[in-house]
């Protein structure tokens, strides 16, 4: 086996390798089976020597080489010391409206991509779709299976945390909540939130309500462009204007 050193960078999608996939263990010794190890090798077709980086989905994570494969089983042999994925400040999490069709996929795929924390989904009185609780079970695993592939897509450590359907009055305990909103601010002149994280609440397709926005009070709005926009891409593109905010979290101190 190849000495373990330090790995060359601190994110998983800054280092060379032919894949990505998480793992419930980070042993020195690891089988990779099922889905993903299927994927591994009929669709990415990883050989012998070739280096995959693994996470466990919490942020731990560490370089492999594939020892060999067989029958959708990889086998993968430590190259590195376990690190830890840097987090990102302030904590970021998305609380859009519920949508019809594939929208909610399209919008957690982006989100992931996007390094959002969390993804909650919201039951707004203008929402198109309102989910009962028969259809909340399968939702929602179809949506955690989404963000799991889309993490391993961009090679994130840390897949987010998908939850609720909430409606917008429970979102106003958020200290650090903004709300997407026509005629607000520009993302640039938002102040970092004091506890460290941004919730942003994103409205269906007509907005919230007078209602919704009256609870939510005297929270921050901000515009995310001067066009109407579907819900789904209103999350997108408020994530992606947050993002660019954000720094590398080493302990207390932001970079």
């Amino acid at each position: 086996m190849v000495p373990m050193v330090e790995p060359p960078a601190s994110f998983p999608a800054r280092v060379a390798a032919t894949a990505h996939v998480f793992a419930d263990r980070l042993d020195d010794r690891i089988t990779i089976g099922g889905d993903d190890g299927h994927h591994l090798q009929r669709a990415r077709r990883v050989r012998a020597g070739e280096h995959v980086t693994v996470a466990d989905g919490y942020g731990r994570w560490r370089a492999y080489e594939v020892a060999g494969s067989d029958a959708g089983v990889v086998e993968l042999d430590a190259l590195t010391l376990v690190t830890h994925e840097p987090a990102l400040a302030p904590r970021l999490t998305v609380a859009c409206s519920l949508t019809k069709g594939q929208k909610p996929e399209l919008a957690v795929q982006k989100l992931t991509e996007l390094g959002v924390d969390r993804i909650m989904l919201v039951n707004a009185a203008r929402s198109v779709v309102q989910w009962d609780d028969t259809k909340v079970s399968n939702a929602f695993t179809r949506l955690e299976r989404v963000a799991r592939e889309a993490a391993m897509q961009s090679r994130r450590a840390r897949i987010p945390v998908v939850d609720g359907p909430v409606v917008p009055a429970e979102l106003a305990r958020f200290a650090g909540l903004v709300v997407a909103a026509p005629d607000g601010v520009a993302a640039s002149d938002l102040v970092p939130p004091a506890d460290g994280e941004w919730v942003v609440a994103v409205g269906p397709e007509g907005g919230f309500d007078e209602d919704e926005m009256r609870g939510f009070g005297a929270v921050p709005r901000f515009a995310v462009g001067p066009f109407v926009l579907r819900a789904e891409t209103a999350a997108i593109a408020a994530a992606a204007a947050l993002a660019g905010r954000r720094g590398i979290s080493w302990g207390s101190d932001v970079f």
